[in-house]
């Protein structure tokens, strides 16, 4: 991994709302993460409310971090870790594990922020929330690319439906402003949940997975929004530094995941 420079990465959450770092994980992590997604997907897509709908032939699917080999690297990253302290705070907490899955077919979604801005961004400038994401494949061209448009986390979205979904008439603007990423198997980014983004069509033959892992400072109020399970045998094996930020549940036998957040605008998506 490169040498890391956190501050220049929360400068770019500051002012783009996204960052990425190039070999953050190993390519044989990646793979690894790759294979344990095929399997979850196919697992969920079998069950009632498994997977919810991002738009046609888009899924997004919650998990149990310890259904991942390799969520204990993902809590333990320097890169990772390094970016919520610093923009979130010592006292950041890991509240989302899931994974977004464009199929070949998917159209354009339509721009959006993943829900509406919290009063502490839009009065006090201030970031309370991230997105991570992870790649399982060399994303290519036709494999419907993620496009963000820069600077947009600090919009009010007063004039959003529901807090999230800009005014179509808006469109051309956040395609003119759109830049597309093409990340590589073991790169990382981070984003604002907030910055307007769009996953586009996707033509090719495969699926394009992504890791989603959700992180809040402290009282940001995401957590409601998910159920971060783990077993009592499993969290006891982290190491204390990664214990710390994960306010999970803990059972004896992990439970079905009831999927809370489902977004309503992208269920159609734009043909």
């Amino acid at each position: 991994m490169q040498t890391l420079d956190i501050t220049a990465v929360e400068q770019a959450l500051y002012t783009d709302g996204f960052s990425g770092q190039q070999g953050a994980f190993s390519r044989r992590w990646a793979s690894e993460l790759d294979e344990d997604l095929v399997a979850l997907f196919q697992e969920a897509i079998r069950l009632p409310n498994g997977a919810l709908g991002r738009g046609p032939r888009r899924y997004y699917v919650e998990i149990h971090p310890e259904r991942l080999r390799g969520f204990h690297e993902i809590a333990t990253n320097p890169w990772l870790t390094g970016v919520c302290e610093r923009v979130l705070g010592p006292d950041y907490q890991i509240i989302e594990v899931g994974f977004d899955v464009p199929l070949p077919g998917a159209f354009d979604q339509p721009w959006h922020r993943d829900f509406p801005a919290p009063p502490e961004t839009v009065e006090e400038h201030r970031l309370t929330s991230l997105a991570f994401n992870m790649t399982t494949v060399d994303v290519t061209e036709d494999m419907g690319p993620f496009e963000i448009a820069p600077g947009t986390q600090w919009e009010p979205g007063t004039d959003f439906e529901h807090g999230m979904f800009p005014p179509r008439s808006a469109a051309p603007r956040y395609a003119a402003l759109a830049q597309r990423k093409l990340p590589k198997r073991g790169d990382a980014s981070v984003r604002s949940a907030l910055t307007i983004h769009r996953g586009t069509a996707h033509r090719s033959w495969r699926a394009r997975p992504a890791l989603v892992v959700g992180v809040d400072a402290p009282g940001a109020g995401n957590a409601d929004r998910h159920d971060l399970q783990m077993t009592h045998a499993y969290f006891a094996s982290l190491p204390e530094e990664a214990r710390a930020h994960l306010p999970a549940r803990l059972v004896e036998t992990l439970e079905p995941i009831s999927q809370e957040h489902t977004i309503e605008g992208l269920v159609m998506g734009e043909p």
